[in-house]
């Protein structure tokens, strides 16, 4: 990270926060969070609502069936289309 990055000020940073969020990188290493007491505990908070939901909505894989049967609908449609 470049010294702009540490150097920046927590709006600015917490502007970029869905896009930073969105790489997948390590947030605890991003210097901003470092240094920044506030956005330490605001990121904390963002984990701990993120976690919480995953539990409420768990990512569930669909069965391989349905990839099936959505696979030949789109034939039958193409078919009599």
């Amino acid at each position: 990270m470049t010294e702009e990055q540490r150097l920046q000020s927590c709006a600015e940073f917490q502007a970029e926060l869905p896009d930073l969020i969105g790489t997948g990188q390590t947030m605890s290493l991003h210097p901003h969070i470092q240094s920044c007491e506030n956005c330490r505990a605001l990121l904390a908070d963002l984990e701990t609502i993120a976690e919480a939901a995953r539990q409420l909505f768990p990512i569930e894989e669909p069965p391989d069936e349905l990839w099936t049967q959505i696979e030949q609908a789109i034939k039958k449609e193409n078919s009599n289309g």
